[in-house]
């Protein structure tokens, strides 16, 4: 049989376009040729049904508040009352929270999605510092409502440098935190007056992160500004975030405690291994290893501490903790390398999963 019968067009066929031609072309997958369909198996195929739209529950609200301000005015603490969980980490040192942290809280119609954001740096120009800032521009940029967190009675440069990010047409409380640190309650009030004069904030909420009673009236009032749409998220879901994100989070908690002030905060984590497999005597059983980048040989020592003993409370701390937020079975190690001025290096902020 000669080539050009074998490829010459049936005489009963109808002659296809060169566009179909083209459609239906046999695929070719590592040595194996699948042949299209031809246009009587297309029509006896059911038609394709798209797929419906979310239908809106009457009364079901949600939208986006972000919650920003300087470096350790608990906005993390504040993140983690509202939404009812450990999900950001918090510490003393400031500076702690360098990623954008969502937060998901469902409670009667309302969804309210929290974004905590890095304090704004003021000091440092660090490749490290201008990552976090840029987090915080872009957490503003496109929500509901904003919660600009400051401690009462006080407003700095600082505070001042936060607020100015805030864009014009969204809404603004001042979330005038850590009230039980205010001596003279008297005070608050021409305060209040002055910041009203900085900004023309919303609404004013004098809190406590730490009083339930203090978290709920903030609930309450947060609900007013989302709007009346379907929920984004699954009644139960607690973050956006991953178990292994949650995971680095959490080494780097203990790390920043229980090194206090002397560790600089360029301090950084990097998880190398988060593996899940079955657990005998556990639903679930983790295997995580963990690698605590550091910039200098004697902040690596530190860490290590005297025959190890730092950094095995580091680990255990973290297990205990992960085994509580993750229902499972933690098995971690932990290993410190020295990469000196990574803060300073662009390329690896980014492999270091800042953005």
């Amino acid at each position: 049989m000669s080539t050009d019968k074998k490829n010459a067009p049936s005489e009963s066929a109808p002659e296809r376009t060169p566009q179909e031609q083209t459609l239906r072309r046999p695929v070719q997958i590592a040595g194996v040729t699948i042949q299209p369909r031809d246009a009587s198996e297309d029509a006896a195929l059911p038609p394709v049904v798209a797929a419906p739209a979310p239908v809106p529950v009457e009364g079901q609200r949600c939208g986006l508040v972000a919650i920003v301000g300087k470096p350790n005015v608990g906005k993390s603490t504040l993140l983690n009352a509202l939404v009812g969980q450990k999900i950001s980490i918090t510490s003393r040192k400031a500076q702690t929270t360098r990623h954008r942290i969502t937060g998901i809280r469902t409670q009667g119609a309302a969804q309210y999605v929290f974004v905590d954001t890095p304090g704004f740096q003021t000091i440092h120009g660090t490749a490290l510092n201008k990552s976090l800032n840029k987090t915080v521009v872009g957490a503003v940029s496109d929500v509901d409502l904003v919660l600009f967190v400051v401690e009462a009675g006080s407003f700095t440069t600082a505070d001042a440098k936060v607020l100015a990010l805030l864009k014009p047409g969204i809404p603004v409380l001042l979330v005038a935190n850590k009230l039980d640190n205010v001596h003279r309650r008297g005070d608050i009030a021409p305060w209040l007056q002055s910041m009203q004069e900085r900004h023309a904030f919303t609404e004013f909420v004098p809190m406590s992160a730490k009083q339930p009673k203090d978290i709920e009236r903030l609930l309450g009032i947060c609900e007013k500004y989302l709007p009346e749409q379907p929920w984004w998220h699954a009644e139960d879901e607690l973050t956006d975030r991953s178990e292994k994100f949650l995971a680095s989070e959490m080494v780097r908690e203990k790390l920043f405690r229980l090194t206090g002030d002397e560790l600089p905060y360029t301090s950084t984590v990097v998880i190398d291994k988060f593996e899940e497999e079955a657990g005998r005597t556990a639903k679930r059983m983790l295997r995580i290893a963990a690698t605590i980048v550091v910039e200098r040989e004697g902040h690596k020592a530190m860490v290590i501490g005297d025959k190890g003993e730092k950094l095995k409370r580091i680990g255990t701390e973290t297990r205990m903790e992960l085994e509580k937020l993750l229902d499972a079975k933690v098995f971690i190690e932990l290993w410190v390398k020295v990469r000196s001025g990574w803060a300073d290096d662009e390329a690896r902020v980014r492999s270091f999963g800042y953005e």
